[in-house]
């Protein structure tokens, strides 16, 4: 099944994130990106998770694009035309705290076209060739681990996308525009699931 509807503590992860958005004041509208054949029950867990929270905040689903840009694409489309910031969110990332979406929305309103949450590297990180022979050692201290939510101004996003939605992440569309891009500080609990540790761990998160 896909990542975004796998169960946490008998919850879909989409359904943690949904919470945690939701929970966040700033956010007046949200649009979830779904496979085509999971739209139903995206919908029926956006409902459900409205009801849960008292949520009044629309929540829309679309299906999604072949890729994650084409998808984010997708979702950015979607949006009221009153919306002129936006929060790209990652349903693996579930467990995200409010406090993450609170950084990333005030810094974008103190001015910052884009603005992601990032931690701290603890590891020595090497960068390799094709033949997996190391060529250089950044310097960690100058390094950040990205995670999500990440905020943009719309018309900047927009102006990215229209040039390419090929990339890991939306900042490095803008990157790629010669923009600006602000780190504020991430959180450990905002682990990205992709493996059954990383399900494991953020069960025990949960837990906690």
């Amino acid at each position: 099944m896909p990542k975004a509807f796998v169960p946490l503590a008998g919850v879909p992860l989409l359904g943690h994130a949904l919470r945690g958005a939701l929970s966040c004041t700033a956010v007046a509208e949200a649009v979830v990106v779904a496979p085509a054949a999971h739209r139903a029950e995206a919908q029926a867990l956006a409902e459900q998770v409205c009801r849960e929270l008292g949520s009044t905040v629309p929540v829309t689903v679309v299906v999604g694009g072949a890729e994650r840009g084409d998808s984010v694409a997708a979702g950015l489309a979607e949006l009221g035309e009153a919306v002129e910031v936006v929060l790209v969110h990652d349903a693996a990332r579930c467990l995200t705290p409010v406090a993450v979406f609170d950084r990333v929305v005030a810094a974008v309103a103190a001015g910052a076209g884009a603005v992601v949450p990032g931690t701290v590297v603890v590891d020595t990180v090497k960068q390799v060739d094709e033949q997996g022979l190391v060529v250089a050692t950044p310097d960690r201290a100058t390094l950040r681990a990205v995670q999500t939510p990440q905020g943009f101004r719309r018309d900047l996003l927009e102006r990215a996308h229209a040039v390419s939605s090929d990339a890991t992440d939306d900042a490095g569309l803008v990157e790629r525009l010669g923009e600006r891009v602000l780190v504020v500080d991430g959180d450990p609990r905002a682990l990205k699931v992709t493996t059954p540790a990383d399900l494991e761990a953020a069960a025990r998160l949960l837990a906690t």
